[in-house]
């Protein structure tokens, strides 16, 4: 699986959309078919975690391609991102929404435990929060490693079939000049997906190099 991801962190997002993230812990498995995402550099990436350099938070980001990148946003959410490109060149792809395709009823009472009511099938993982619910993400998913397709155990990813249409936008909630949608368009989605999350763009976006 690795070759797969050892390569620009902006050719490998795209082609994340519409191929399966599955977990199986035990006797439980969740799959969710990707719909959104967002591609991160390094030091030449203003918006991403690895922009001033390594730190104890992000050095999985460091670290081989193929690896899950875990982190906790605003003390509340465990998000997703798979790492791309050479170790020691930081990349990596935050997985911002996608279709449960299976483990519904794990997935719902996940959701639901967090959000306390009933939650439809399309935003059971729509929003980057909402599908690191439904994998039950913790601070033990980070550097966790993506095997080959059907693998019996943890964390694995299988590519789509055929490469799906998908349009490229500003990336969402990203402030400053990592914000700039000329210079930044790495958000990546399925057109007319409806568990493609909603764009909320970032506070004070000004232009990058400004």
């Amino acid at each position: 699986m690795t070759g797969f991801f050892d390569r620009s962190v902006h050719t490998v997002a795209p082609q994340l959309l519409g191929g399966i993230l599955t977990c199986t812990d035990g006797e439980t498995t969740i799959a969710v078919r990707l719909t959104e995402v967002e591609a991160y550099g390094g030091d030449d990436d203003p918006g991403s975690h690895a922009f001033r350099g390594r730190t104890e938070r992000n050095a999985t980001m460091f670290g081989p391609p193929g690896h899950l990148y875990c982190y906790l946003s605003y003390g509340m959410h465990r998000l997703l991102n798979i790492v791309c490109q050479d170790p020691g060149d930081p990349a990596a792809v935050l997985l911002r929404a996608g279709e449960v395709i299976t483990g519904h009823e794990v997935a719902r009472a996940r959701r639901a435990q967090r959000r306390g009511g009933q939650v439809t099938d399309r935003e059971l993982a729509r929003g980057p929060g909402c599908l690191g619910q439904v994998f039950a993400a913790s601070a033990a998913t980070d550097g966790a490693a993506l095997t080959v397709p059907e693998a019996p155990a943890g964390w694995s990813f299988t590519p789509p079939a055929e490469p799906v249409e998908y349009v490229a936008g500003p990336r969402v909630g990203v402030s400053g000049p990592g914000g700039d949608p000329d210079a930044f368009p790495w958000r990546y989605s399925i057109p007319g997906d409806a568990t493609v999350s909603r764009f909320v763009p970032g506070r004070n976006v000004t232009k990058a190099g400004s």
